[in-house]
C-alpha cells in the first residue's frame, strides 16, 4: 500500500511533463510556420540629365596699381558677361563677384624678389537651369582667351562646374513602384524554387535615394538608384 501510494502521484507527473512536451512541440512548431517568411531587396535605376549646372568663370591680374587693376577687372568683367548673353545666358543667371585683391609682398615668407605686389582675382558665377546651352558656351571658352581674358583652374579646384538633378521628387513614386514590383519578382522565384507559395507583405523598408555622377567624363549625366527591403510571408 505504502509503494502504491508512491506510483500513482509519479504516473500523474509522468503524464503532465509528457502533455507539457507535447504542447511545446505544438508552439514550436506553430511559431516555426509563422517565421516562414523571405526577406528580398529589390532595385531600381534610371539615368536623367542634370538639370542644374554652377559655372564660376574666374580670371587673375597681377600688377603694382590698385587702381589701375581694378580698372582692369571691371572691363573683364564686362566682356564676359557680353560673352555669356551672347550665348544666350540670362542677365539673371549672371552673378558678378566682388574682385579679390591679395599683397603678395605681405604674404612672401621667403624674401621672393617679386615684380608685381598685387594679385587679383575676379569671379562670375553663372547658375542656369538650361545645362545644354551653358555646356555649349564652355566649348567657346577659347574666345575670351583671344580677348585676352584666361580662365584659370582655382587651387583645389574651387571653380569645378558643378552638376545637379533636383527633379527627384517627379521621379519617386515610378522608382519606389519598380523596386518594390522588382523585389516581389525576386520574392517569387525563390518561392517558386522551394515549393511554397507567395504571401503577403510581412514588412517593407524603401532605402535613401543616392544620385551620383554617371562616370568621371560626364557629370551632367546623373544615375538615380534606390534599394527597397521587402519582407513577404511564405505559405
Amino acid at each position: 500500500m505504502k509503494n502504491r501510494g508512491r506510483i500513482i502521484p509519479a504516473i500523474i507527473l509522468a503524464v503532465g511533463l509528457i502533455g507539457m512536451g507535447a504542447a511545446i512541440r505544438c508552439g514550436m512548431v506553430t511559431v516555426k510556420e509563422m517565421d516562414r517568411t523571405v526577406s528580398v531587396r529589390g532595385l531600381s535605376e534610371r539615368e536623367v540629365k542634370a538639370d542644374k549646372v554652377t559655372w564660376p568663370l574666374i580670371y587673375k591680374e597681377i600688377g603694382n596699381n590698385p587702381s589701375e587693376m581694378y580698372e582692369s577687372l571691371e572691363q573683364k568683367n564686362k566682356q564676359v558677361v557680353a560673352f555669356l548673353k551672347s550665348g544666350g545666358i540670362d542677365e539673371a543667371d549672371i552673378t558678378v563677384n566682388p574682385p579679390v585683391v591679395s599683397d603678395r609682398q605681405a604674404d612672401n615668407y621667403g624674401n621672393e624678389i617679386m615684380n608685381y605686389r598685387y594679385r587679383a582675382t575676379g569671379v562670375i558665377t553663372v547658375i542656369s537651369t538650361d545645362v545644354d546651352k551653358v555646356r555649349q558656351l564652355m566649348r567657346r571658352q577659347s574666345e575670351l582667351m583671344k580677348q585676352g581674358i584666361a580662365i584659370v583652374i582655382e587651387e583645389y579646384g574651387n571653380n569645378a562646374v558643378v552638376y545637379e538633378f533636383t527633379g527627384l521628387n517627379e521621379i519617386k513614386p515610378e522608382m519606389v513602384e519598380e523596386a518594390t514590383k522588382n523585389a516581389r519578382a525576386t520574392a517569387q522565384k525563390f518561392a517558386d524554387d522551394s515549393g511554397a507559395t507567395l504571401g503577403g507583405i510581412r514588412s517593407a523598408q524603401q532605402g535613401q535615394f543616392s544620385i551620383e555622377d554617371r562616370d568621371a567624363n560626364s557629370p551632367y549625366i546623373k544615375r538615380v538608384r534606390v534599394v527597397n527591403r521587402v519582407e513577404y510571408s511564405l505559405e
